[in-house]
């Protein structure tokens, strides 16, 4: 069993929960793409078997979310778990002033890192650290907000939908939309409607799965964003074989571009990404059949 399987995870679990429960019932290999902490809900990816082979090429993926940010409390998570650590008056505001803050967290920021996060200092991950009440210096890291819309649904609620690139902290966010909005806030709910190109309506629910039913996502299917190289039969034999020299007949890309080598039945072989040198090299060479073959790309 290889492939993707795109899970909607419910509140109250841990990211690892829904692995464990999964690998568990379909006793195969298991990983997930993109942490949601428990008290957040959403499209969880889960890579199975070979799956988790192709895990580094969907990973830096864009992401959706959907939540909302209570307003006049601030924790020291972040988020509705943590310790009430400030609190402030929210001010009235109006549509103009929503619409203003939305449109300053909008294109290439640069956004710190929280200390409730799993970065590593000398080895030790931060939320570690912040559990001791060390608080460290953080770099900050540059991220990419594509879209945000804030409503008012609450005098001290602010909800939101956001489209960000990867390494995005929406904890911390919250925080900074607060501080737009003159108060401050904390992050109340949180939902991945999007990661990559996998919404809520390709996602099944925990107990579905459970159940028995898996809608897997073969690794071709899975990696559908990146470029096909269809190889005769020898050159499938070569390829599974990891013979670089085959790569040298097939024709550039770009730096650091990934594409996807498939043999004459359809099945994936192989993902080769190009190097600077302006050769390709094999990043992964599968030697089992793939369930995406000759099914929707």
């Amino acid at each position: 069993m290889h492939g993707l399987v795109i899970i909607d995870k419910p509140t109250g679990m841990t990211s690892a929960d829904v692995v464990r429960v999964v690998q568990r019932r379909f006793r195969c290999k298991t990983g997930h793409l993109g942490t949601l902490d428990p008290f957040a809900s959403g499209v969880l990816p889960l890579c199975l078997g070979d799956g988790t082979k192709i895990a580094q090429f969907l990973n830096a993926a864009d992401k959706e979310y959907a939540g909302v940010i209570r307003l006049g409390t601030q924790t020291d998570t972040g988020d509705l778990t943590g310790k009430v650590i400030a609190t402030a008056p929210v001010p009235s505001v109006t549509a103009e002033q929503v619409a203003a803050t939305a449109e300053r967290f909008h294109g290439d920021l640069l956004q710190m890192p929280p200390m409730y996060s799993a970065i590593k200092q000398h080895g030790t991950p931060l939320y570690k650290l912040a559990r001791r009440g060390i608080v460290v210096e953080r770099v900050a890291r540059p991220i990419r907000v594509d879209a945000l819309e804030l409503t008012c649904p609450e005098a001290d609620a602010i909800g939101f939908s956001v489209a960000c690139s990867k390494g995005t902290y929406i904890r911390v966010l919250a925080e900074e939309i607060a501080s737009g909005l003159g108060t401050v806030g904390h992050l109340e709910v949180l939902r991945r409607t999007r990661f990559g190109s996998y919404g809520l309506q390709d996602a099944a629910s925990l107990g579905t799965v459970e159940a028995g039913a898996l809608p897997l996502i073969g690794l071709r299917a899975a990696l559908h964003e990146v470029r096909e190289i269809q190889l005769d039969a020898a050159g499938a034999r070569s390829a599974r074989s990891g013979y670089q020299a085959l790569l040298a007949s097939i024709a550039p890309g770009h730096d650091q571009e990934l594409a996807k080598l498939i043999d004459p039945v359809g099945e994936l072989i192989a993902v080769i990404v190009m190097e600077s040198a302006g050769r390709w090299r094999f990043a992964r060479v599968f030697q089992h059949a793939d369930p995406s073959a000759n099914a929707l790309r």
